[in-house]
Order: structure tokens, then sequence, then C-alpha cells
């Protein structure tokens, strides 16, 4: 069984958006964590950059010098 692709060319949009919110927990764990998970991954669900992409832009605004 080979795992699905969630690169953009292998997704709808309909498909992008039902990952995010499979990724929120439902018991509200998170609540106290300034992290929006729909902010961070908007441009993945209009189509416009990758789940790896995503992650280090926000990885990167992390870092200080």
């Amino acid at each position: 069984m080979q795992a699905k692709s969630y690169l953009i060319s292998d997704t709808t949009k309909e498909e992008r958006i039902a990952l995010i919110k499979s990724w929120i927990p439902e018991d509200e764990v998170a609540d106290g964590c300034d992290i929006d998970l729909w902010d961070m991954y908007a441009d993945y669900i209009n189509g416009t950059k990758e789940i790896a992409e995503c992650n280090a832009a926000f990885k990167a605004e992390y870092y200080t010098d």
C-alpha cells in the first residue's frame, strides 16, 4: 500500500482543508497556543506553497540572531 501524496498537484482544495482540519485537536488542548494552523497553512490550502514550504517559513520566524 502506497502512502497518499499531499502535494498540491495531487490534491484538491477540499482535500487540503480536510487534512489541516484533521490536525486540529478535538479536545482543544492547544487553546493556550498562539499557533493558528489555518493561518500557518493558508498558502498550502490555496495551492501556492507546499506543506514543507509552510513549515520552513514558520520555523524561520522563530530563529533570532
